[in-house]
């Protein structure tokens, strides 16, 4: 099994954004936030999971 790697920056930042604005949308009434915050958290943890996978991603 490989050593899990640390994601690019790009790669952090994105799966970042996508993880907080699935907590907004949660918390808070936003409404395309609130109808799609399950799939943003899920986005922002595949994005991080594959940085972490995968090497130079």
């Amino acid at each position: 099994m490989k050593k899990p790697s640390a994601p690019m920056k790009i790669t952090w930042i994105i799966g970042m954004i996508y993880g907080i604005l699935g907590i907004i949308g949660h918390f808070a009434q936003v409404q395309i936030l609130s109808e799609h915050n399950y799939l943003l958290l899920l986005i922002g943890f595949i994005a991080l999971a594959i940085g972490t996978t995968l090497k130079g991603i």
